[in-house]
Formats: structure tokens, C-alpha cells, sequence
């Protein structure tokens, strides 16, 4: 029996997914994985017997990834499963950004309900005119699930379309929509877009990436729409910018002091994900990582280990090992299990950074004297025995 413990409340449509011998606990302490939303992980010790963490949505910067990998725990994202949420939400974002919509609602909830309302609204319509997104250049910096359906839909709306990425994934370039212009320079679309979306994570590399110098080559009444991370933007920057005409609107899902007290913003709720659809489709993901890694050992969409995949196990059994990403791991991984007698019918190893993670697949069985001596070799975090 496997035990999952949620620390936000989860789609049911995920956790269905889940077989009988799979079993919600209440309380952390006794869990194998846990799942989490927006809860703040940063000062949580987990025990011991915790081995993965999936987390229902893209973003992890509510979890400590380099100290959970350092107690051999693999956290899981869920890529993509909200990013036709998101994506909706940035098309509208830029309709309301273009045409004063919550302008002209607000002004017209004000109005007695009179003979005279319809004549009213038609001499009032101009206040809020605004401009149609047809024809215009949209700039879309990062192209990742959300950025890739954000381009395609934006062409079908007859825009013309920037896209920069210098790190895009195979997938998301064969996903990507021909009309596109695949930029290498992020300059032009400063200079040239009239509308700019952002579409990154949150690194240090990335940190207020777009700031005074380059908002200063932005077009005049230029519209920038942020539904990634608030700290992507120098908001106050910004502030300065919108206050002075520069940037005509800032669309923006964080909601924060500053931005709130701005003029020419657009505030959301931090609704991005915010659906039944994204919440249920992140929770499915979140729900069929945690198995595989649980049942087979697979590594995929892990965000502090490389993902590495060695299938359904069919032999008679299968050793996972967290490690340091250092020199003579595996010939001391494969001395441990020789010196025991022990068979390698398959191996795979991978590596990201800092961590690597190997799985051997056995045709002998594995002691416990092995699996002690597997943990007690230097630079190894976490052994496991999938039979």
C-alpha cells in the first residue's frame, strides 16, 4: 500500500486515478509522495520516507528543489496541463488591453436605468474606442507549451507574430505555427511589437529581465502582459513608464501593492489556472508522474533530477539511486552489487546539473546488506528496491 498526502486541495479527477492500493493520508509524517498546489514548502522538513513531490502546475518556487534533491526527493511539475488556461488569458488580456471594455462596463453600471440609456451609451461609446489586435505585432518571449498556443492562436486572430526562444524544445518548434518569426535577437521585439508577452520562468537569469533600458526601446503606447512570474518585470520601472505614457497597459496576473496603485493597469487575480479544466488536467499529470516513479522508478518532468526512463521493469527487480553528479559513481555502484553476487541485466543513467539518478534493473535478488551498502557509498542520497 502506497500512501499520498495532499498538501492543497487536489482535483478528484487526479487523485481517480489513483488504484486501490494507493491510500490519501491525513498526515505527512507517514506518506510516500505528496502532492502540492501553492503551498509554501521552503520551511517544511519531510520525512524520510517521502520520495517524490509533484507539484499540480508549472511553477516551483514555492518548493526548495536543491535541498529536497540533496535528500534524494524528485519533484515533478505538471508542463503544459494549464497552459491553454493561461493562453486564454492572455488573449483576453490583450482585447482588454486594446479596447476599454472594463471602462465602458463600469461607466455604464454607474447610469440610472432610464428611456434614455440606449441614446446615452451611443454618445459615451468614443470615451472608451480603443484599437483591434488584427494587423498588430505581438512579441512573445519564451516559447514553452504556454508561449507555442499563445503564437498559434494570436496568427488566427491575424496578428503578426515574434516568438523568441533560444532554448526551444523539438516539440514545441514542430507544435509552432509557420507564420511565426523565430527571432534571435529579444532587441526586435522591443523595437518593433506592439503588444509583448512573457512567457519564462522565474531564474536568477531571468530576475527583472525587463527593466528601464529595456523598456526604453519599447514603441510608444506599447502593451505588456505578464501571466508568468511578477519579478520578471521591474515594476517599478514600469510604474514610472505607465505613468508617463510610454507603456499604454500593463496587464499583469500578480496582484501586488504597486501595481495595484497604477494607472493603465490590468489586474487578474492570479486566475491564469484558474479552471476546472487546467486544475483537473495538472492534477491527471501530477497523479500519473508520482505512480510511475513510484511503481517503475521513471523519471519524467522532475525539475531537480534529469528525467530518465528504463520502462516496466520485467526482471527480478529494479535498484534506483539518487547520487551527486561526480566521478566514479557507477563503476562503485556496479562493484557494490558484483561483490554480492548480484546480476546487471540493464542500466541506465542520467544526470542535470548537480544530481544524477541511475536505475539498474537485476536478475538476482537484492539483499538488504546490498541496498546498505549501495546508501553507504560517498555522494549517494537515496537507494531504493522496486520488486
Amino acid at each position: 500500500m502506497y500512501k499520498y498526502h495532499c498538501l492543497n486541495p487536489i482535483s478528484n479527477v487526479g487523485l481517480e486515478y489513483f488504484p486501490g492500493k494507493y491510500e490519501n493520508s491525513e498526515s505527512l509524517e507517514d506518506s510516500d509522495v505528496v502532492l502540492v498546489r501553492s503551498a509554501n514548502m521552503h520551511e517544511m522538513q519531510l520525512p524520510k520516507n517521502v520520495v517524490a513531490v509533484a507539484r499540480a502546475g508549472a511553477g516551483v518556487n514555492n518548493i526548495p528543489l536543491e535541498d529536497y534533491a540533496k535528500e534524494g526527493v524528485v519533484v515533478f511539475n505538471t508542463p503544459g496541463a494549464n497552459a491553454n488556461g493561461v493562453k486564454e488569458m492572455v488573449i483576453a488580456g490583450m482585447l482588454l488591453a486594446s479596447r476599454d471594455i472594463v471602462g465602458g462596463i463600469e461607466w455604464l453600471e454607474k447610469q440610472e436605468a432610464t428611456d434614455d440609456i440606449a441614446k446615452l451609451a451611443e454618445k459615451k461609446k468614443k470615451q472608451f474606442a480603443g484599437c483591434e489586435i488584427s494587423g498588430k505585432k505581438l512579441g512573445i518571449i519564451g516559447l514553452g507549451a504556454i508561449g507555442v498556443k499563445v503564437a498559434n492562436a494570436a496568427v488566427h486572430l491575424g496578428m503578426d507574430v515574434y516568438g523568441y526562444d533560444p532554448f526551444i524544445s523539438v516539440d514545441a518548434a514542430w507544435n509552432l505555427s509557420r507564420s511565426i518569426h523565430h527571432i534571435n535577437d529579444l532587441n526586435v521585439i522591443y523595437k518593433e511589437c506592439d503588444y509583448i508577452t512573457i512567457h519564462v520562468p522565474l531564474l536568477d537569469s531571468t530576475k527583472k529581465m525587463i527593466g528601464a533600458d529595456e523598456i526604453a526601446q519599447m514603441k510608444d503606447g506599447v502593451v505588456l502582459l505578464n501571466f508568468a512570474r511578477d519579478l520578471l518585470v521591474d515594476e517599478e520601472a514600469l510604474a514610472e513608464a505607465l505613468k508617463a505614457g510610454k507603456v499604454k497597459k500593463y496587464v499583469t496576473d500578480f496582484a501586488n501593492p504597486l501595481v495595484a496603485s497604477t494607472p493603465n493597469t490590468l489586474v487578474t487575480p492570479h486566475l491564469g489556472a484558474s479552471t476546472e479544466e487546467s486544475e483537473d488536467n495538472c492534477a491527471v499529470m501530477a497523479v500519473k508522474e508520482l505512480m510511475d516513479f513510484v511503481e517503475n522508478g521513471n523519471i519524467k518532468h522532475s525539475v531537480n533530477y534529469p528525467d530518465c526512463s528504463a520502462g516496466t521493469c520485467v526482471d527480478v527487480g529494479r535498484v534506483t539511486i539518487n547520487h551527486k553528479n561526480i566521478p566514479n559513481m557507477i563503476s562503485q555502484f556496479t562493484k557494490a552489487l558484483g561483490d554480492a553476487g548480484v546480476n546487471i541485466s540493464n542500466m541506465t543513467n542520467k544526470s542535470k546539473g548537480d544530481f544524477a539518478y541511475t536505475m539498474i534493473d537485476v536478475s538476482t535478488p537484492i539483499s538488504s546488506e546490498v541496498t546498505k551498502a549501495l546508501k553507504n557509498i560517498q555522494g549517494v542520497y537515496r537507494v531504493r528496491v522496486i520488486k
